[in-house]
């Protein structure tokens, strides 16, 4: 390698500096340039950085304590409307009252709809709470479910947590309509239906609570929780084959520690917005004290004059049902007269084929959906009447049947 000319000596000729020693301090000057430019550009680089940093921190910390806020705010919210809807439960229930509409039901705005994140179409949760109570159920309804469920029942109702172990036969006068009913106090009630959930309905305990019958069915059998459920099936019926879907929410709502619900909130909300409701269903009955702790009543219970029907009945608390009726309505004192209730109660009495309890000509099996069948195989969850009887109380033949009855 050879030496680089630095400068000519004008006296002494030309001076010569080694290539390394040139080398050496141009890596010197540039390396402390370059230093000084990129320690400035760094620490300004840093600062950025970590002003943006603080910047996305602060907008997080700002993002959360708005997320948690909004929560906070939501829970607080929701349990304030809980609250009022409980205290005005409790105050018609103390009254025996059948609600503002006098049908067992109000309609309380738009619905709270909660939980359902991770439920999709078909899906459904049946809950309790932490005394074993039945709580919140929740399903996504589809019109193929609603479908599949219509015209039959399709399974058994279970009995809900402290099902009361009495359960008398009693007279509810309905001041709406001005008509007695004559049959059990208290029913298996759905918290959401079969004609909604079809067999699905029937797959937990929890899915029940102890209603009374005018909380199942109102005074007119379209009341009380079923309305509720008339809400859902008129949508479907004004959007036959639709791919939408309804979330359902029912939730019983309790006095302290007590054993039956006061009442329910059934909040109804479809995909596309059109039904957005909220029910509050009354479990009371007029005229009649109810304990909810155990089920118990002041009501009296109706005798049979039939002493043979009214052993039968009193060992069968089913009430899902009416429950089968006393076919006399008193006891002939005549010969003739006795002859001729003796011949109407063998006319009209039952036959067995295999499993199958078959009605009489003319009578029926009515349903506590009011639909009857002429043969069932557990007739003692029906009402066995006249045909003609059944259809002035507002019930029709069921359109199909299933493993439990039969058209």
């Amino acid at each position: 390698m050879g030496d680089i000319i630095l400068h000519q000596n004008n006296k002494k000729g030309y001076t010569f500096i080694p290539k390394y020693i040139i080398i050496f301090v141009t890596i010197l000057l540039t390396g402390g340039l370059l230093s000084a430019c990129g320690n400035g550009q760094g620490n300004r680089s840093s600062k950025d950085h970590s002003s943006k940093v603080t910047a996305i921190s602060k907008e997080s910390d700002n993002s959360d304590s708005s997320h948690k806020q909004a929560e906070s705010n939501s829970t607080s919210s929701n349990t304030q409307h809980l609250s009022a809807i409980s205290q005005k439960l409790v105050t018609a229930t103390d009254k025996e009252s059948a609600g503002p509409t006098s049908n067992y039901y109000w309609v309380n705005g738009k619905a709270h709809i909660t939980g359902f994140s991770h439920l999709k179409a078909g899906d459904y949760r049946f809950t309790n709470d932490n005394q074993g109570r039945s709580a919140t159920a929740r399903a996504v309804l589809t019109y193929a479910e609603y479908q599949s469920s219509k015209g039959s029942r399709q399974g058994e109702p279970l009995a809900p947590p402290a099902w009361p172990s009495s359960n008398p036969k009693v007279a509810i006068n309905y001041s709406l309509t001005g008509r007695t009913y004559h049959g059990y106090l208290y029913n298996r009630s759905h918290s959401i239906a079969d004609s909604l959930l079809g067999s699905k309905s029937y797959t937990s305990e929890y899915n029940f609570t102890t209603g009374t019958r005018p909380q199942n069915v109102g005074a007119d059998q379209s009341g009380g929780m079923r309305y509720a459920e008339e809400t859902a099936e008129n949508y479907w019926n004004n959007y036959p084959g639709t791919k939408n879907t309804i979330d359902y929410e029912t939730t019983p709502v309790y006095k302290g520690n007590e054993n039956i619900p006061r009442g329910s909130i059934v909040n109804i909300k479809s995909s596309d917005d059109v039904l957005n409701t909220e029910i509050v269903v009354i479990n009371s009955v007029e005229g009649i004290k109810i304990n909810y702790n155990d089920g118990s009543s002041n009501a009296k219970p109706i005798t049979s004059p039939n002493s043979r029907t009214k052993k039968n009945h009193s060992s069968h608390s089913n009430g899902d049902y009416h429950g089968n009726s006393a076919r006399t309505s008193k006891r002939q004192t005549t010969n003739s007269q006795t002859t001729t209730g003796a011949t109407s109660q063998a006319t009209n009495k039952t036959t067995k084929e295999g499993q199958w309890t078959v009605a009489a000509a003319g009578m029926v099996f009515v349903s506590d959906s009011q639909k009857y069948y002429s043969r069932v195989t557990n007739p003692t969850n029906y009402q066995y009447v006249s045909e003609t009887q059944a259809t002035a109380n507002g019930a029709t033949r069921a359109a199909r049947g299933n493993q439990y009855a039969r058209p």
